[in-house]
């Protein structure tokens, strides 16, 4: 009985330590988020820019370079809200239910969100790898919902457009599938699963027709060693954006970019606070 009673005690326990208040739902559920303010920030008298930051696929708002790059942002006077998508870790969901068309609608949902927060003047996006591509889209959408509302600043690291044609030729992160006829999910990296549906909707979605809409400031950055975005890839969000874009390629940098994280950060960080103030 005393080791039944413990073992109710430790679950509860856990369960309290896991469970999460959520302000900003998705299609999945409750987004998990951090805001990052400056030091010394006050809600009700302050005022400052905010950027919103969106990870890569099986990643999440504390794995690098997010909480690198927010700490950077802070230091210069630039608020951030890094969440996890929907389907990831500790935001609500399942990740073999996630999908592109969901993740549009999470970075949505947070933009409202902190369009409303009234200590914030302008609004800037950054995405890395899958959220890259999230984060073009949005800023293309948001532009042709309302073009007085658009992002003001767009920063894409090592934006990863080869999803689409990696679901087209059925190879995606090192797992084969036929592409005409998809199974119900793929495993990759041993556990992580992508369902049909991802798959289905990555081979449709036309990245660079949505992202185009934008037409205010965008930084591309691409370590040079990425292993798993080309860099072909950023070659053609610039060419998309054209000239209200520059592209930085960081030498030896892999696709994490866990090599100069706080070098990456600060061009980041300059490039927003050129854009934002």
């Amino acid at each position: 009985m005393k080791r039944l009673i413990t073992t109710i005690l430790i679950a509860c326990l856990t369960s309290l330590a896991w469970s999460k208040e959520y302000i900003v739902y998705g299609p999945q559920g409750g987004l998990d988020m951090t805001i990052t303010l400056p030091k010394n920030f006050n809600t009700t008298t302050d005022s400052c820019p905010m950027v919103i930051l969106m990870h890569g696929i099986f990643a999440s708002k504390d794995i690098t370079p997010m909480p690198t790059i927010a700490k950077e942002l802070a230091k210069k006077g630039i608020a951030s809200i890094r969440f996890t998508f929907g389907g990831h870790w500790t935001s609500e969901g399942e990740m073999v239910k996630m999908t592109i068309a969901k993740e549009l609608e999470d970075a949505q949902a947070m933009w409202t969100y902190a369009e409303q927060l009234p200590y914030i003047t302008k609004i800037g996006l950054l995405g890395h790898s899958q959220g890259g591509v999230i984060a073009s889209m949005t800023a293309g959408i948001l532009t042709q919902k309302d073009t007085q509302k658009k992002p003001s600043a767009l920063a894409l690291l090592a934006p990863a457009s080869v999803l689409k044609d990696a679901c087209l030729n059925g190879h995606i992160l090192g797992t084969k599938f036929d592409p005409i006829n998809p199974p119900e999910y793929i495993r990759c990296f041993g556990s992580m699963k992508l369902g049909k549906e991802y798959i289905r909707y990555a081979q449709q979605m036309d990245v660079f027709a949505t992202a185009q809409a934008y037409k205010g400031p965008v930084q591309i950055i691409h370590g040079s060693n990425d292993k798993i975005v080309p860099l072909s890839c950023s070659h053609d969000f610039k060419n998309t954006y054209g000239d209200h874009a520059q592209m930085i390629i960081v030498p030896n940098e892999n696709h994490r970019l866990s090599k100069q994280t706080k070098h990456i950060a600060q061009l980041v960080t300059t490039f927003f606070l050129q854009q934002l103030q």
